[in-house]
């Protein structure tokens, strides 16, 4: 469970208020832009130092932890993979930062490419990949983190519909299915209708609470009917 208690986020005179718990399985935060949603997701991930309160997961109080001790993946839109190394390369880096990698940590790379349709695609360098190919390689190589906190900042919104929906899919199967909390920054409500278990609004410098997902959309408050122009 994650917990963000008390927590005040501060960027010059901006502030974001939040005191939540997300559980396991798909989470989506929207609101309009500049509310201070990828705020949120930096806080979680340690990017983004909070004025006050405490980021915890579990019993373990993260708010002090450097971004790379906490149990946390995060991709973003621009998927973060690196031009100088092969796609293959980039995944391997989830499992072995030195790419120093085995024979075994191999072939678990080559099957995540494979997962998300990249096969033969190993040996290639981004620049050689589409968008959406270079986001697939990126969520492989989040599926071989196998952390158990999950972030995706608008990962997949430069893809078509129907590989989001695909993407979003493998999100579902191979991380929420197995126990992992997901947390998706998204500017589409059809996202979060089609693949949230639960909404986090984020309006009016407030991240509100979690709520199931066609619960609030059946009956949404007045800063979401805003939001949605409605």
């Amino acid at each position: 469970m994650l917990m963000l208690d008390d927590l005040i986020l501060t960027q010059g005179t901006f502030q974001l208020q939040a005191n939540l718990a997300i559980g396991p399985g798909i989470t989506a935060v929207i609101g309009p832009s500049g509310g201070g949603k990828s705020t949120l997701l930096g806080a979680i991930a340690g990017f983004v130092t909070p004025t006050s309160g405490s980021v915890l997961w579990g019993r373990h109080d993260l708010t002090q932890q450097r971004p790379g001790d906490r149990p946390v993946t995060m991709l973003f839109q621009d998927n973060n993979l690196f031009p100088h190394l092969t796609i293959a390369q980039n995944v391997g880096l989830a499992l072995a930062p030195r790419l120093r990698l085995t024979s075994e940590q191999k072939v678990r790379v080559s099957d995540a490419l494979a997962l998300v349709g990249l096969v033969g695609l190993g040996d290639r360098k981004p620049r050689a990949l589409s968008g959406g190919q270079q986001g697939r390689a990126a969520l492989a190589r989040t599926l071989l983190a196998d952390r158990p906190l999950v972030l995706l900042d608008e990962a997949f919104a430069a893809l078509g519909p129907a590989l989001r929906a695909e993407m979003f899919g493998l999100v579902r199967e191979r991380l929420a299915g197995q126990g992992h909390t997901v947390v998706v920054v998204t500017h589409d409500p059809q996202d979060a209708i089609a693949f949230a278990d639960h909404v986090i609004l984020v309006a009016d410098n407030r991240a509100a609470p979690p709520q199931e997902t066609a619960a609030l959309f059946a009956n949404p408050p007045d800063s979401l009917r805003r939001y949605l122009g409605i």
